[in-house]
């Protein structure tokens, strides 16, 4: 007879697991196709997805935990989070190229005044 018999089938390996992470991908795969974010997606963006969502919140909690231990304790709550906001633009994004500051610090910036121009009415009489 075809087919297999009950026992001594293969257990079934995710591929988090195949790609070494922690968040889901096949969960964040189904969230793409069913956000209707493109017609079509590749089996790859699920799986880079997940690891960069990965990525930036082992980050986040990492500077929270700090945040933490300078408070001597050792849970994060909500405050700890705030905390370590401000350090992620220093931590996260990229520096900027001299090539980039440089154009900057020539571009002129305009004034914008608050206050609406006045017009000048003729006095006709």
């Amino acid at each position: 007879m075809a087919g297999r018999k009950g026992g001594d089938r293969k257990k079934a390996v995710t591929r988090s697991v195949k790609a070494g992470l922690q968040f889901p991908v096949g969960r964040i795969g189904r969230y793409l196709k069913k956000g209707r974010y493109a017609q079509r997606v590749g089996s790859g963006a699920p799986v880079y997805l997940a690891a960069v969502l990965e990525y930036l919140a082992a980050e986040v909690l990492e500077l929270a935990g700090n945040a933490a231990k300078d408070n001597k304790k050792t849970r994060i709550i909500p405050r700890h989070l705030l905390l370590a906001i401000p350090n992620i633009n220093s931590v996260l994004l990229p520096k900027k190229s001299p090539a980039a500051a440089e154009k900057e610090a020539k571009s002129p910036k305009k004034k914008t005044s608050t206050k609406s121009p006045k017009k000048k009415v003729a006095a006709k009489e």
